[in-house]
């Protein structure tokens, strides 16, 4: 029985209604590309490999209604909302997006929820993505953190999963997050538990680094939704503690950072175990060569929308300081500016690994700083701990590996410090997006080093479109002239003016 009352169940048979999903043929789903004009089609060559079909359930997966005020807008008028909004539209049959909530279609108890967390508005990814996730097509995304794409798919998901026959024991999920950290993991379940709370629909997230009792009896007892991190998953279907039968309802989030984290074949496993005819939802921050190829394996004739452009850019709300400095200059560098501008908001300084990590944390606290750590060798139960000083401001300076680059939402956090600049730009933009998050203005400054000079043109970029200053030191290394003299440079000059020293309480 459905969970979702307020649509009448299709008689229509599923193997009718493959062709309707994008799956012909008699016998079963084909891993071939089809051969058609339109670009969108080269997506859904996913395996060599034949998967019977015909033994599988039909299920729902096109919930969505136009509204009459969505229905009335005229092109121009779509097109001129678009423009407004920075929302680039790919694919057959696009949705026009929605300008308000009740225009969506949503079922009574996501309203609810909806009214409940305060929203006014829908964001630009949540505008656009909502019709298409709620078509049932699958759904490329590319956003930058902070957008409002978890809910992007997570009240489609919901009506998703009412729509479908409840549990029975021994099923495994009906709808399937991956995501690339534990943080981010953890992060998307808040979202899961506060708006699938009024339907009653349970979750549970499975990571590594914590033991698996938990995990296996949340499983155990039957959960709509799982979120996972691949490694911790694969284990879990290993050791028949779950299986990925009745998912219907697939999310890849931040694609591009799994697949920086080396998670392509985990990936792939997982995949192959899923139907494919399910709906596929896939986002990424970027859009590199490697996951448009993952794309268009896992995804069939999808949409693809995106918010802003697709060049990778960063949040114009932050302002962007880059300081060329020698490695041994770091240390100094850092105190003299965390004197100028300690005024007791959270401060996260990244750094290329656990080991330099903890050594900057040890030699901070040595001088009086408030400083704690986080990286991949903690324990779970020490980052949970870790992270929720840092959230209450009792230890506003977190040093982190990228492990917090992604995912991490804390509210608040005024500057952002690259002790060490990453291994991509990507992850330099990542990275500084912690702040000025939520329409906030945020701050972040850069040691940037004669190692990273391969980097230059690139971050030049990337501050100029930003509208940020250029010092002529970056811009010489731009061009392949050598890194200044040492000790040239520096912060000093845009102390705030706090007085200097530990003045935090």
């Amino acid at each position: 029985m459905s969970r979702y009352d307020s649509r009448s169940s299709d008689p229509t048979s599923y193997r009718d209604r493959r062709s309707d999903s994008g799956y012909g043929g008699s016998t079963g789903y084909s891993g071939s590309v089809r051969s058609s004009s339109s670009k969108n089609d080269y997506y859904g060559s996913e395996a060599s490999k034949k998967v019977d079909l015909d033994g599988l359930p039909h299920f729902e997966k096109n919930f969505y209604i136009e509204a009459p005020s969505v229905a009335a807008m005229t092109e121009r008028e779509v097109e001129e909302y678009r423009q407004r909004r920075e929302i680039t539209v790919e694919g057959r049959d696009v949705p026009k997006p929605v300008k308000s909530f009740r225009d969506v279609g949503f079922p009574d108890y996501v309203m609810q929820e909806i009214a409940k967390a305060g929203f006014t508005e829908p964001t630009p990814i949540q505008s656009q993505g909502w019709p298409m996730a709620l078509k049932g097509r699958d759904l490329i995304g590319i956003a930058e953190t902070g957008s409002g794409k978890t809910l992007a798919y997570l009240l489609p998901a919901i009506v998703h999963v009412n729509a479908q026959p409840i549990l029975s024991p021994g099923d495994g999920p009906i709808v399937l997050v991956l995501a690339p950290t534990r943080e981010l993991a953890v992060q998307i379940q808040q979202e899961a538990t506060k708006f699938g709370a009024s339907s009653k629909i349970k979750n549970t997230c499975i990571y590594g680094g914590v033991p698996k009792g938990p995990q296996v009896r949340d499983l155990q007892k039957g959960v709509e939704i799982v979120i996972a991190t691949p490694g911790r998953l694969i284990d879990m279907m290993e050791s028949h503690h779950t299986n990925l039968r009745r998912v219907t309802y697939l999310v890849l989030d931040e694609a591009d950072r799994m697949l920086d984290m080396g998670f392509d074949p985990q990936i792939r496993k997982i995949v192959s175990q899923i139907r494919p005819d399910r709906q596929t939802l896939y986002w990424s921050a970027t859009w590199p060569k490697e996951v448009e190829q993952l794309a268009r394996q896992f995804l069939y004739n999808p949409y693809k929308v995106i918010i802003g452009s697709p060049d990778l850019k960063a949040n114009h709300a932050i302002r962007q300081h880059v300081d060329i400095v020698s490695e041994n200059q770091k240390y100094n560098k850092l105190v003299k500016l965390l004197e100028d501008i300690m005024d007791g908001s959270r401060i996260l300084i990244f750094m290329d690994t656990k080991k330099g990590c903890d050594q900057i944390t040890r030699q901070l606290r040595m001088d009086g700083w408030p400083a704690l750590s986080i990286h991949g060798d903690k324990s779970q139960a020490e980052r949970d701990w870790v992270l929720s000083e840092f959230r209450s401001g009792k230890s506003p300076i977190m040093t982190a590996t990228d492990v917090a680059a992604r995912g991490l939402d804390v509210k608040d956090v005024k500057y952002v410090i690259n002790y060490d600049f990453p291994g991509s730009l990507e992850d330099y933009v990542h990275r500084i997006g912690r702040t000025g998050r939520a329409g906030a203005k945020g701050t972040a400054y850069t040691f940037f080093t004669a190692a990273n000079a391969r980097f230059a043109k690139e971050l030049i970029g990337i501050l100029e479109e930003a509208g940020q200053k250029v010092s002529p030191e970056l811009a010489a290394m731009g061009r392949g002239a050598p890194p200044p003299p040492s000790g040239h440079g520096g912060f000093r000059d845009r102390g705030r003016g706090y007085g200097g020293g530990r003045s935090w309480s």
